[in-house]
């Protein structure tokens, strides 16, 4: 465990399970078409390269560089874009993939994003859901755990950059 860990919340093997299943339900729902999988960047790239590896399903895969933390350990309350430009998804079934879904502000304004390109459906796949009151009406469609409010570093999730490469999730120290 990394000195900067207080406690590990979720082990690599409980994630790997985790992520089996969830991996199983999307298919339900989409193992006959063609999916654009959007993976919002940085948090999402571990999570959702293991979960795209789960789903043997047609796909193309889009990063979008969003922010809402600017390096602290609590969301800013402004969602930022960091790219110029949105992927192309009119008439397309798409999948985003985010890390955490925390204020739901990330989430809602990227899923409304996307469906103002067009997008024929969009639905949202978490590593993390916490439970909690949100600023906006927000869920997840698919979510590998429910975890309390607390601030978790590893497994793409980061503090100030660092910690992303941590094979589990972990809480941070204060």
């Amino acid at each position: 465990m990394h000195r900067d860990v207080e406690k590990i919340l979720i082990t690599e093997e409980e994630i790997r399970q985790r992520l089996d299943v969830v991996a199983q339900k999307i298919l339900l729902e989409f193992a006959d078409d063609e999916l654009v999988v959007v993976i919002l960047l940085k948090g999402a790239l571990v999570f959702a390269a293991d979960m795209c590896r789960r789903l043997p399903v047609k796909m193309t895969v889009e990063c979008i560089n969003v922010a809402s933390y600017h390096g602290d350990i609590k969301s800013s309350g402004k969602v930022k874009f960091l790219d110029a430009k949105l992927p192309e998804v009119a008439g397309k079934k798409v999948l985003v993939m985010d890390d955490i879904l925390d204020t739901g502000l990330t989430m809602r304004a990227v899923v409304d994003s996307l469906r103002e390109l067009g997008a024929s459906e969009v639905k949202g796949c978490v590593l993390l859901n916490k439970k909690k009151e949100r600023s906006v009406t927000c869920e997840a469609d698919y979510r590998a755990f429910d975890i309390e409010d607390e601030f978790v570093i590893g497994y793409g999730l980061d503090f100030q950059g660092k910690y992303r490469n941590l094979p589990y999730v972990g809480v941070m120290k204060q």
